[in-house]
């Protein structure tokens, strides 16, 4: 940047410091003060106060004559991954997806007894109402929230399937605790759920866990389709493959980054104890 362009917050000396890190690279891994000074065009004295301060950071080494980075010059990077949200992360793979399949995909995370979408790619053939981001619905009836049951412990699970009796949402919908659990357990055998009109009459729903780095369930990302046009077997034979191969490239893109941030602030994962329903629009 040239001095002309530099505006009044400007810092220098800030600048500069960036300088020197920078000056170190694969082909000039130690580099000794001169060569740093020359590198960024300073003064050996100042060279010498940058290096010096870095190294009191725990950013430098020296052996008396030579300076090398160390590892936690690595964190500079890594605050940049680990702001990367999952949502962030998962939304040009939904898209990519959409485009492959063209029926609508959305990636949610258990909130409290709800599930809450945080990234969505409708299909241009948007059936009868929109879902966006911020809709919530109840994880027991709706197959992203039942991928996500499936993989909490039992004593997690019980009460969330206790409210189910009271809430049937269509003439199929499992009201079942004891039904209930025992499709949590299939669920977590195949990997997948497959959720056949039971939050909506004419919705079929197909899930997938999405794990973080440390093979935690985190989210779940679905594909959810019009029933008059994808039978059951369609559904698991033509879309389950394309929605496995995008939840592996999401989780592969989740281990390059902090997994403390996958779910974006508020939004909460299965971690999250709390339970705040509002209404929403259904599919």
């Amino acid at each position: 940047m040239s001095a002309e362009a530099r505006a009044p917050h400007f810092v220098r000396s800030f600048e500069r410091g960036l300088a020197v890190i920078r000056a170190f690279d694969a082909e000039h891994p130690a580099l000794t003060l001169s060569e740093v000074a020359r590198a960024c065009e300073l003064t050996r004295a100042a060279a010498r106060r940058f290096l010096l301060t870095l190294a009191d950071l725990g950013y430098v080494h020296t052996d008396g004559r030579h300076f090398r980075l160390t590892p936690r010059v690595l964190e500079l990077g890594y605050s940049y991954l680990s702001s990367y949200t999952l949502p962030q992360i998962a939304e040009p793979h939904l898209e990519q997806l959409v485009a492959q399949v063209r029926e609508s995909s959305s990636l949610c995370v258990l909130d409290g007894d709800d599930i809450v979408y945080v990234a969505r790619v409708p299909t241009r053939r948007i059936m009868t109402a929109s879902i966006t981001v911020g809709t919530r619905f109840p994880a027991y009836v709706t197959s992203v929230g039942r991928v996500i049951l499936a993989h909490l412990p039992e004593e997690d699970v019980r009460p969330r399937l206790a409210q189910a009796e009271s809430k049937p949402l269509t003439a199929r919908t499992i009201t079942s605790p004891q039904v209930l659990r025992a499709e949590l357990g299939r669920v977590r055998r195949q990997g997948y759920a497959l959720v056949d009109q039971e939050l909506e009459e004419g919705l079929r729903s197909l899930a997938v866990p999405v794990r973080d780095r440390d093979g935690e369930v985190i989210a779940a990302v679905n594909i959810a389709v019009h029933a008059g046009r994808n039978s059951v077997d369609s559904v698991r034979r033509d879309l389950l493959p394309h929605l496995l191969a995008t939840v592996a490239r999401i989780e592969a893109d989740l281990r390059i980054t902090n997994p403390a941030a996958a779910a974006s602030p508020g939004t909460g994962t299965h971690r999250s104890s709390s339970s705040r329903r509002s209404a929403a629009p259904r599919p």
